[in-house]
């Protein structure tokens, strides 16, 4: 039955017997003031309407009352499932007087739509929760890490899954740390970066470029550049996100690069090494017999000499960083006689360019704990570097002294060309150099970077200051022997044994 029409019926005939009634009430007062009380005219015209305002106002409001308690019964079903709505009871259609079919009917439709919109919105928010049935995430064409508060993958994508070779379901359950054993060119890590960002942030982003990911069971070594997110206490808890961009062909022709460079190269050592030696042979028994011009030429082919030998040495020093091939052997060492030594064995190639070395260096510095042989080509670099690019300049200064921080820090500043502020961002980066002096002074872009590795190994840090046209300084720290932990000295035996990427392996565990 059309509950509706019902209702409308009902109404009117409500209204048929409530204007009746008004029209019979207005007839008789007419009546009982005429032929009762006598009355006539304005008396009895005053009197209907009297009778007229009273009548009015009764039906009005009795009438409204009465005839909206089906839309008030609806109102208060909407407002009881409504959105903190809990404190309005709800309606009981069966009460009402009339239209309790109308009512009942339209409260059920709506209790039935608001539960199917909640188990819409709980589907919903389930699979906003629920990655595995997320379009975004699993379409996503780069590998999707999700970690928890413990680093451990809540979720992978199909593209994680298939880049790194283990299933995703083998991936589930697993910590971060046990499936990615990943290598970074810097020395802040994930982890490490993953650690400070959980005791001091609620957000962070970070990216690292030329990450290594080695892959177990023979699968190919792995190079991308790696974005993280992290946000803490998030409803989803979706804690740690992890994107991964493969570089793996472009980064490995770089090492292929090195490596056929540095094969090339190990067979100049052999002829270079008797070379030097019969030019330093040739020289002394020459010394004083020739003609000073002679001698000049003897002095400038040494020099020579050293510089190609400075060359091989890091072409193949950069193939052992990349291949975590380099080894340090850290000892307690005097650093104002190391300092000394290279300076002394680098300073006949800064005679040839008529360049003068001047070295202050701090009494009392504290022994400092080195790889004495790697420290030396860090030296070699940094001063090389300062000769060729001193331009008019006839003075390097060379400057070591313990810094506020406890750290023995070696300064090596020219007066020459200096260096524009949009290189220095890009200076340790391997390969990289100048393009408006790389024609005219030689390089091979890797001093700086092999530099930097070796500094970072041994636990300082190598920076670098300059003004284009005023000359540049290169800074770098070295750990007091005494500062490294005592347990590690012990360990060790008075030497520890360290690699270029050593300290930057992934594994918290």
């Amino acid at each position: 039955m059309d509950y509706l029409q019902r209702l409308v019926r009902q109404t009117k005939l409500r209204l048929f017997v409530i204007i009746l009634i008004d029209n019979s009430v207005l007839l008789g007062g007419w009546w009982l003031g005429n032929k009762l009380l006598g009355l006539d005219g304005l008396e009895l015209l005053g009197l209907l309407l009297v009778l007229a305002i009273l009548e009015t106002t009764l039906i009005a409001t009795s009438l409204g009352n009465y005839l909206m308690q089906p839309v008030k019964a609806i109102w208060e079903t909407i407002l009881h499932i409504a959105p903190g709505g809990a404190d309005v009871a709800a309606p009981k259609p069966e009460a009402l007087r009339f239209g309790s079919e109308l009512v009942s009917t339209l409260s059920a439709h709506i209790y039935q739509l608001t539960t199917t919109a909640q188990a819409a919105a709980d589907e919903s928010r389930r699979e906003s929760h629920d990655l595995s049935r997320n379009f975004v995430a699993q379409n996503l064409p780069l590998p999707l890490f999700i970690l928890d508060s413990s680093e451990t993958i809540s979720y992978a994508n199909e593209a994680a899954a298939k880049y790194i070779g283990i299933a995703s379901k083998d991936l589930l359950g697993k910590n971060v740390y046990m499936v990615l054993d990943m290598s970074f060119p810097s020395p802040e890590t994930f982890d490490s970066w993953l650690k400070g960002v959980k005791s001091q942030k609620a957000t962070a982003a970070n990216t690292w470029e030329r990450v290594r990911l080695n892959v177990r069971d023979n699968h190919p070594v792995l190079l991308f550049d790696l974005a993280a997110y992290y946000n803490r206490d998030n409803p989803q808890h979706i804690e740690t996100m992890l994107i991964l961009f493969d570089h793996t062909k472009q980064y490995s022709q770089d090492d292929q690069a090195i490596s056929f460079i540095a094969l090339s190269v190990h067979e100049l050592r052999t002829p270079l090494t008797l070379l030097r030696g019969y030019i330093e042979v040739l020289g002394d028994e020459l010394k004083g017999q020739v003609a000073p011009e002679l001698e000049d030429f003897m002095l400038k082919m040494r020099a020579q000499a050293e510089q190609l030998t400075d060359f091989v040495n890091n072409i193949l020093n950069v193939a052992r960083v990349d291949d975590d091939q380099l080894e340090l052997k850290l000892q307690s060492a005097d650093w104002a006689k190391t300092l000394k030594k290279s300076v002394e064995m680098i300073s006949l190639r800064a005679k040839v360019r008529g360049i003068t070395v001047k070295c202050r260096i701090a009494r009392d510095l504290p022994p400092v704990a080195v790889d004495e042989l790697s420290i030396r080509e860090v030296l070699n670099n940094l001063i090389d570097n300062a000769i060729k690019y001193s331009g008019t300049s006839k003075v390097i200064q060379i400057e070591a002294k313990l810094n506020t921080e406890g750290l023995v820090e070696t300064t090596i500043q020219d007066f020459g060309l200096g260096i524009s502020s949009s290189i220095l961002p890009n200076l340790f980066t391997k390969f990289y150099r100048d393009h408006r002096n790389r024609a005219q002074i030689g390089g091979t872009g890797l001093g700086l970077y092999l530099s930097k590795a070796i500094v970072t190994a041994h636990g300082g840090n190598l920076w670098v200051r300059s003004q284009e046209g005023q000359g540049s300084t290169f800074g770098f720290t070295l750990l007091p022997y005494a500062k490294l932990s005592e347990t590690i000295k012990q360990n060790a035996d008075q030497e520890i044994t360290a690699s270029a990427h050593g300290w930057i392996k992934n594994h918290s565990l």
